[in-house]
């Protein structure tokens, strides 16, 4: 079967329904129920509808990883968050593919509470994208993780602990970027290992593996 994008395949299914199924389930806002013959959906009205929910929608794609030996992954491809309508002064954040990262980082005393890879993981990728670049202020680099989590229908507790975590301790994670940074090491690869037991120590030594 051939691949079907998620738009495609909605599009699809709204634009096959019949009209009797569709009236009873499709009360588009701006456009007249698919089952009033008068005042029918045309096509260019569902594509501006399918246009505006897409937009709304505000993490994209989904993840695929790569692993070191160490508990050290990195992104096959990009993933990305995009601010909710009403929700001003967030920029977008695309990770680009072979970002590294660890995921949540977690104490392991605190794994059997809060895994490292639990729901929350594409929020927290975004997050560590984002401590590494400091591209925006440290707090709003937290407020983007709280965000991107509800978005993942993260339990509001478990929000609310992670949040108030990073918010507090964060500052010591950020000041290691920096450093780090500083001393020139880098964190987007542009090869991958085909080894499976190369750990991660050793392959951020190697000079031609960066983007």
């Amino acid at each position: 079967m051939n691949s079907v994008s998620r738009r495609q395949f909605v599009e699809r299914t709204l634009i096959g329904l019949s009209a009797s199924m569709a009236s009873a389930w499709l009360p588009i806002k701006g456009i007249a129920a698919v089952g009033d013959e008068d005042a029918r959906a045309s096509p260019k009205e569902i594509d501006r509808w399918m246009a505006g929910w897409i937009e709304r929608k505000e993490l994209i794609s989904p993840l695929r990883l790569g692993r070191f030996v160490e508990p050290i992954y990195f992104l096959l491809s990009p993933i990305s968050w995009k601010p909710n309508a009403g929700q001003a002064g967030y920029v977008p954040v695309q990770v680009p593919r072979g970002f590294v990262t660890d995921f949540a980082s977690i104490p392991r005393p605190f794994w059997s509470l809060l895994r490292p890879d639990g729901d929350y993981t594409h929020a927290a990728i975004i997050h560590d994208f984002l401590y590494w670049t400091q591209s925006i202020p440290r707090n709003k680099a937290d407020e983007i993780l709280k965000l991107a989590m509800q978005d993942l229908k993260v339990e509001d507790a478990t929000v609310a602990i992670i949040y108030k975590a990073v918010a507090r301790f964060g500052e010591s994670a950020w000041k290691e970027n920096a450093a780090l940074k500083a001393k020139g090491e880098k964190r987007t690869l542009r090869r991958f290992p085909s080894d499976p037991t190369i750990r991660w120590s050793d392959w951020k030594l190697l000079s031609d593996v960066f983007a």
